[in-house]
């Protein structure tokens, strides 16, 4: 394993950019040391950007997301993680499911007005 990885093999290797990190950094998310100016991401720093990263691909935001990693390195650690983790899943996909709930009613809503445009039509004698 590697001791540190620079900005530039993180950012080819999630396909994010510098701007990206620095703002992971600048939210207390990781930590990656410095030599003058240059920035040394630990393997540790290149797992929490991958666990970052899935976490806004799930729809978490930063700070649910800090919360989450905070929790891991706090009482009650792993197991309070996993527990928030979960919780949090579980009102993801409550949301989730109500959108597509709210999308199937606009569906259906727009499925109704279109046929009553179409009737319409054919009242005046228009073909579609």
């Amino acid at each position: 394993m590697r001791e540190y990885y620079s900005i530039t093999e993180l950012t080819r290797e999630f396909d994010i950019s510098t701007r990206t990190l620095r703002f992971y950094e600048d939210e207390g998310l990781i930590h990656p040391a410095r030599r003058g100016r240059t920035r040394l991401f630990r393997p540790s720093d290149r797992h929490l950007v991958r666990l970052i990263l899935r976490g806004k691909r799930l729809g978490f935001s930063i700070a649910e997301i800090r919360e989450i990693i905070q929790m891991y390195k706090e009482p009650p650690g792993e197991v309070g993680q996993l527990k928030l983790l979960i919780a949090r899943i579980n009102e993801k996909k409550e949301d989730l499911r109500q959108k597509r709930r709210d999308l199937e009613e606009t569906l259906a809503e727009l499925d109704q007005a279109e046929e009553s445009c179409v009737e319409r039509l054919a009242e005046l004698g228009v073909s579609t």
